[in-house]
């Protein structure tokens, strides 16, 4: 009978050290860092170096231009006027401009648009002109040949591109969707609602399926319109507390999986499978969004008061896993595959995500 007794607790025993040995062996958590790479000071006399691999525009402490990752300028230049400037091209130019050069990241001179009475913005890889009173839109290819115009009722307030289309957003809170040939897609849509119209934001998901706005004054709202056979269905909409009267920052983010929207106190991400919105609080006003990875990652930079900024890494849908404080009057954020642009100030610091 002890025997037996004896050969039971042995056997509890050992059940109990091998679920110990289950539950404490669990790897731990992988924790994510950001490791320093490199440090630029934008007032130094670096060489500008010709390379045609990826690279990322900036503006900053009354700098622009372009870096690699390896920190190298293709082009690093003190701003003297108004800068238009994307992953492909930039323009300067001064108020009322009679003629502006365009010119790639090498700084090769594309077009000289003659007789602008406008400036330009790029989208896409292509080069649009709006005129002086923000009222009309025109496609201009590399001869400067105007291809279409496109005349609207009010000013322009935001304009995004994908998948050929181009979404507008106007100060009578309007959102009107053309194609590529300057053609409307769908008549124009007026979310309404609102004491004041207004788009503060639209933006474009990559395959063009989805739209999202920011629309109105007393009360704000986001709004997501999906695209059902030849036309736009709203899908979701939501009130916001706090009416900002200025543009705010939208994006699509995640391989276009969310949405990420800027609110009083913080960010707005709505999941666009769950069609659930959560509230990320974060101290200070929205400098800057970055959710161009695949890593389930967004970065933020948020302004406070006098310099104070803060650089905040939240691992989606809605967790923060990174803090970083620094001072500076303006700051740049940039992102490329697993390295983080970061710059205050005249210095760009280069960090790589990392995992331990």
């Amino acid at each position: 009978m002890a025997k037996k007794k004896r050969k039971f607790w042995i056997i509890v025993l050992f059940l109990l050290f091998i679920l110990y040995a289950f539950i404490a062996g669990q790897p731990i958590p992988v924790e994510t860092i950001l490791t320093s790479q490199w440090l630029r000071s934008l007032e130094s006399d670096y060489p500008e170096f010709e390379d045609t691999g990826p690279l990322i525009p900036f503006e900053l402490g009354g700098h622009f231009g372009y870096v690699d990752s390896q920190g190298r300028f293709a082009l690093n230049r003190l701003k003297q006027g108004y800068i238009s400037l994307s992953k492909d091209l930039w323009a300067e130019y001064q108020a009322l401009p009679e003629s502006i050069e365009v010119r790639n990241p090498q700084n090769s001179r594309i077009i000289t648009i003659k007789n602008s009475r406008g400036y330009p913005y790029f989208l896409e890889g292509r080069i649009f002109m709006i005129n002086q009173e923000q009222t009309s839109l025109s496609l201009v290819d590399t001869s400067g040949t105007v291809l279409w115009t496109h005349d609207f009722a009010a000013p322009l307030t935001y304009m995004d591109a994908a998948a050929g289309l181009i979404v507008t957003g106007s100060l009578d809170g309007t959102v009107e969707l053309l194609d590529h040939t300057g053609r409307l897609v769908f008549p124009p849509f007026e979310p309404g609602g609102s004491r004041y119209s207004v788009i503060l934001g639209c933006r474009i998901s990559q395959d063009g399926s989805k739209l999202a706005i920011v629309s109105g004054i007393d009360p704000q709202r986001f709004l997501l319109l999906e695209r059902f056979g030849d036309s736009y269905k709203v899908i979701y909409h939501e009130f916001l507390s706090h009416a900002f009267r200025r543009e705010v920052h939208l994006a699509f983010i995640d391989n276009d999986n969310r949405v990420v929207f800027e609110r009083n106190g913080g960010l707005g991400i709505y999941t666009i499978q769950t069609r659930k919105s959560l509230f990320l609080p974060l101290d200070g006003n929205i400098h800057a969004i970055n959710g161009s990875g695949d890593d389930g990652l967004l970065f933020v930079i948020t302004a406070e008061s006098g310099l104070r900024k803060n650089l905040v890494v939240v691992r989606l849908p809605g967790t923060k896993i990174i803090e970083a404080p620094f001072k500076s009057q303006t700051a740049f954020l940039g992102r490329q595959g697993p390295r983080i642009f970061i710059g205050g100030g005249t210095t760009m610091v280069s960090f790589e995500l990392d995992k331990k």
